[in-house]
């Protein structure tokens, strides 16, 4: 998988334009009601790089930079969903992620001198017709094969194949799904 490096001292004019534009977008979107659906499905379309038909994100979404997030139709994520998004998260069609799930690209050096200074970033990418229960953690680099399944509370660390249930901390193959 290709690194994505970023500064965290250096950060440009337009990197802060997009961080606030997240900001503003993030808040109004957490600021919505259910009863406003349309409003949410709309900044949905804003914030992210594309989103298909019927998006859906729970109360108390983040994300880095929306940008780089792309999802399929009928995507569905529960409140308290976090999104590092310094490098591209893909999620396919009929996705369902549980709540308190994180969804991280995001990774710092191991050494801690300058760990502060930087970072990277690696693509995570979601099949179609995956659920990640909740409290579950994707970590950079990873895939998620269709029709995968994710036992809530996991820590998903390697790649996941297709039509598994995954679980634990760091998941595991609990069984395959015929």
């Amino acid at each position: 998988m290709e690194k994505k490096y970023f500064s965290r001292v250096e950060i440009s004019k337009e990197m802060l334009m997009q961080m606030a534009k997240v900001s503003a977008l993030t808040k109004q979107l957490n600021s919505l009601t259910l009863a406003e659906l349309a409003q949410k499905q709309e900044i949905v379309r804003q914030l992210f790089g594309s989103a298909g038909t019927n998006p859906f994100l729970g109360d108390n979404f983040h994300c880095d930079f929306g940008v780089n997030i792309y999802v399929g139709d009928n995507f569905h994520a529960d409140y308290n969903c976090t999104m590092l998004d310094v490098a591209e998260i893909h999620i396919g069609h009929n996705c369902l992620i549980g709540p308190d799930v994180g969804i991280y690209t995001a990774g710092h050096r191991l050494h801690p001198e300058g760990r502060v200074l930087d970072g990277y970033g690696i693509s995570v990418t979601i099949g179609n017709d995956v659920w990640i229960g909740g409290h579950s953690t994707i970590l950079p680099g990873v895939t998620i094969g269709d029709g995968a399944v994710i036992a809530a509370g996991s820590v998903v660390t390697k790649d996941v194949a297709p039509r598994t249930l995954v679980g634990g901390n760091p998941a595991r193959l609990l069984k395959s799904i015929d």
